[in-house]
């Protein structure tokens, strides 16, 4: 039973989620919460996990939930499940492309997603924020901790690295050092 539930879970956020990985983050935590899956703070570090990880973000992640959830076959079948509907949708926009390439309601339709993709991914950014930086709420003392100061500076650094044109894997790669550095120097014990 779990199996077809977590086919059927994915397969719903994969047929639901325009935009790629991070677009469906949202619906994978609400459905990972509302199915008792795992715990908001452990899917947290998987999503870091996963941005260090190579290969889609997306399946990435379904993967690890089946996996937490139905060991190795739950993992097949949550990434089949997240998979299946692009597959299929990519199969046949590519059949029907050159026929509505130059249609206004295609036009339309990429102008109404091109917000609702920016705003789920927004709201991704917000919620593992606010579970990362602020657990208990909004308070102005989670500013002040060595762990948002670091995240904001690799933040700008990275950012400006990236106006640049530094090339994106080595802006990966040098975030990946300056925040092991920062962890390991942040986690010394105090003698």
């Amino acid at each position: 039973m779990i199996y077809l539930e977590l086919f059927w879970t994915f397969f719903k956020i994969g047929i639901s989620t325009f935009g790629g990985g991070y677009a469906m983050l949202p619906l994978i935590q609400e459905e990972v919460a509302r199915h008792g899956w795992m715990q908001n703070a452990e899917l947290i570090n998987f999503i870091a996990v996963s941005e260090s990880t190579p290969g889609p973000f997306a399946i990435n992640i379904s993967t690890f939930v089946g996996a937490q959830t139905g060991g190795l076959f739950g993992a097949f079948c949550a990434t089949f499940g997240v998979v299946l509907p692009s597959f299929v949708i990519i199969l046949i926009v590519a059949k029907c492309f050159l026929r509505f390439k130059n249609s206004k309601i295609v036009a339309g339709c990429m102008s109404g997603l091109k917000p609702a993709v920016i705003g789920l991914i927004a709201t991704a950014v917000l919620s593992v924020g606010q579970t990362v930086f602020f657990p208990n709420g909004l308070q102005m003392q989670g500013l002040l901790t060595p762990a948002f100061m670091v995240s904001v500076g690799i933040f700008v650094v990275m950012t400006v690295l990236l106006f640049k044109k530094v090339h994106p894997i080595l802006i990966l790669c040098l975030s990946a050092v300056v925040g092991i550095a920062a962890g390991y120097i942040l986690h010394l014990p105090l003698s």
